[in-house]
């Protein structure tokens, strides 16, 4: 009996050893498929391509193309949060008729030597808590870059950084009426603060020049809103302190940080000491 025993736990180990190495293998196999990324996704756009009812020089479909073609591997045209379960999710893009015809695109990228990203982990608010260790889905840098399109080819005129890694909602242009100033908003899911984070991009000078980036954001004790303390072209903000108690949550005070040229810092006149990157 006791010879029985021995052996059906020694077969016990040896299935769950296998079972392990199995695993493992299939993680890596996992790991290696990122070499056919682009050929699944080419695959997958002819699809769209055929079923898409109306097409026109420099749609989104041209510029999904664009992107596998010409970016590196890892690299994907973000979408927009589903609002509902079934919604069709809609490409992170933003047309804009000037001059010429201007195209803005949130695009994710993945960092070079990790797992690529997938799109589906970047988006949402279940994804903004990725920020805290994103090594194991991948880590992703988002960049809103500005397009120029002429006869269905595309031209990049900059692309700026978004001090995020996941969490993506929308993207939107808005107008900031004390200096009629036009910008971009990206907003991002941040269940962190319980909230949620904006990285506005503010043309100062011009659609095609890199624009100012300025965040605000709102959570549960955290509190940040645009403001125009100085005067000046640029957008400032105020930024909230709380009182936490048993009686509840309450406003503090506000303290106004204004865009210093010189020291390319947010700063206060409240504590010489303390700035803001954006």
């Amino acid at each position: 009996m006791k010879t029985l025993r021995y052996f059906l736990l020694l077969f016990g180990m040896i299935i769950f050893f296998t079972a392990c190495e199995s695993g493992e293998g299939e993680q890596r196999t996992a790991d290696q498929e990122p070499s056919k990324d682009k050929e699944i996704r080419r695959s997958n756009l002819e699809i769209q391509e055929k079923q898409a009812a109306n097409r026109f020089p420099c749609d989104t479909l041209a510029l999904e193309e664009h992107i596998i073609n010409d970016f590196p591997q890892g690299t994907y045209l973000v979408q927009f949060d589903r609002t509902f379960t079934y919604n069709v999710p809609r490409p992170a893009v933003f047309y804009y008729k000037g001059d010429k015809n201007y195209i803005f695109a949130v695009i994710a990228k993945s960092k070079e030597g990790e797992r690529i990203i997938e799109p589906k982990n970047v988006i949402g608010f279940e994804s903004s808590y990725i920020n805290l260790d994103s090594t194991k889905l991948g880590t992703a840098f988002f960049f809103l870059t500005l397009f120029i399109c002429e006869n269905n080819n595309f031209t990049q005129m900059w692309e700026a950084e978004v001090p995020i890694h996941g969490g993506f909602n929308r993207i939107s242009m808005k107008k900031w009426n004390p200096k009629n100033t036009q910008y971009i908003e990206l907003n991002f899911a941040d269940g962190i603060i319980s909230g949620h984070r904006s990285y506005n991009y503010f043309f100062v000078d011009g659609i095609e020049k890199k624009p100012h980036l300025m965040e605000t954001y709102l959570g549960i004790v955290h509190k940040r809103t645009m403001a125009n303390v100085n005067n000046d072209k640029f957008p400032d903000y105020f930024e909230y302190r709380f009182f936490e108690d048993s009686l509840g949550i309450r406003i503090r005070d506000s303290i106004p940080f204004y865009w210093s040229e010189q020291r390319q810092l947010y700063i206060t006149d409240v504590n010489r000491r303390w700035w803001r990157k954006y």
